[in-house]
This record gives structure tokens, C-alpha cells and sequence, in this order.
């Protein structure tokens, strides 16, 4: 279970949002609105560690994440609003490399078929800087599907995708949701998940 106690974010002389609450469990799927510069991504931020609250506290199954005690930061997958691929490595070399620095190995063969299932065959051997900005955006998604991880923390990851794309990553959500699996991402597109608990975490 992940919860947010009175989180509140500033930045410089703004605040940025205050008083945010909110209680994730298992299966559960959250969506952070709000218009742009309202601290969205901040929030993500503040959840994924790299960056503290100016007031509150982050809990994972009851214990504050600033300790480090727990498995928290293992269990956790961020993907940013950018794509961070690296234009001159290979599909499978960024898949490869990502995967290792977030601390799992992915052989040759399962990085093959999870960049199949994204729609990625055939292109695991081209520089991304050849590649389109849906098709590398798929790239920087495709770790969600070697990933071993419970917590998916996503920011816009439907940028740039078309529909098609779109209804494919949805699918992996729902899966993942349906395992177990627990989701918080923002998006300003329209999304049709079935999960456990979906819940809107509006900020001003």
C-alpha cells in the first residue's frame, strides 16, 4: 500500500499544490490531473525518491520511503515524460541498458519478444536516433514488459503514440493491474482500464 499525507510541493516562491492525500493498494490504478505547472510531475518525483516534499510524508506498506528500510525503491519502475532513450545505441541496447541500471539483466531473447509485443519486430537493431517519436516513445514503454516490479509510476506515457499504440500499452496496464500490479501515471488522453480501485487525484 502506498499512501501520500498532506504532501505539499514549492517551488521557488510558488506552491505548487498542498495538503495532498491519497491511499493506493494493490490492483489499484491512480490518475494525477491538473493543468500544466499545477505539479504533476513533481508528485511523480516526490514518489519515485528523487525529490522531497516541502511538507507530508510517503508511506509503503507503513513506513516512511526517506528510511530506505524497505523494498520500496525495488519495487518501483519510473518512466518520465521523456522518452530517455539514447539516439546512438540500438533498440535492444537501450532495452538492455535501461533494464540493467534499474538493477535486472534481460537476455537477447526476452528483450526480443517483449519489443515484439510492443510492436518493435524486426527494429531491435536500429539506432532510435532513425526512429520515430511513437516508435521510441514504445522503446522507453517496452521496460514495463521485462520489468518485475509492482509499482508503475508514468508520466504522459501516451505521448506521441497513435491508437493503435495507445489501446496496446492500455492492454499491459490492465494486465498489470489485474496481477496484482498498482499504476499511478498522468495523461491528458481519454483511458479505458479495467482495474480494482480507479481513482482521479486532482491538482489545482
Amino acid at each position: 500500500m502506498l499512501q501520500g499525507i498532506n504532501l505539499e510541493c514549492i517551488r521557488g516562491d510558488r506552491k505548487l499544490f498542498s495538503k495532498v492525500n491519497f491511499t493506493l493498494e494493490s490492483g489499484g490504478l491512480m490518475q494525477v490531473q491538473g493543468p500544466n505547472g499545477s505539479g504533476k510531475t513533481s508528485l511523480l518525483r516526490m514518489l519515485c525518491g528523487l525529490s522531497n516534499p516541502a511538507a507530508g510524508e510517503i508511506l509503503w506498506n507503513g513506513t516512511s520511503i526517506r528510511t530506505r528500510d524497505n523494498d520500496y525503491f525495488a519495487m518501483l519502475t519510473y518512466i518520465g515524460h521523456l522518452s530517455g532513450t539514447k539516439d546512438d545505441l540500438t533498440v535492444i541496447e537501450n532495452l538492455q541498458i535501461s533494464s540493467a541500471l534499474a538493477g535486472f539483466e534481460v537476455d537477447i531473447e526476452e528483450a526480443r519478444d517483449a519489443l515484439e509485443r510492443i510492436g518493435m519486430a524486426g527494429r531491435d537493431q536500429l539506432p532510435v536516433k532513425v526512429l520515430s517519436q511513437g516508435q521510441r516513445r514504445r522503446v522507453a514503454l517496452v521496460r514495463l514488459l521485462v520489468c518485475k516490479t509492482t509499482l508503475w509510476i508514468l508520466d504522459e506515457p501516451l505521448v506521441a503514440l497513435d491508437v493503435a499504440a495507445v489501446k496496446l500499452i492500455q492492454g499491459f496496464l490492465e494486465q498489470h493491474l489485474q496481477q496484482g500490479g498498482m499504476v499511478i501515471m498522468t495523461t491528458h488522453q481519454e483511458i479505458d482500464i479495467q482495474a480494482k480501485s480507479i481513482m482521479q487525484l486532482q491538482l489545482a
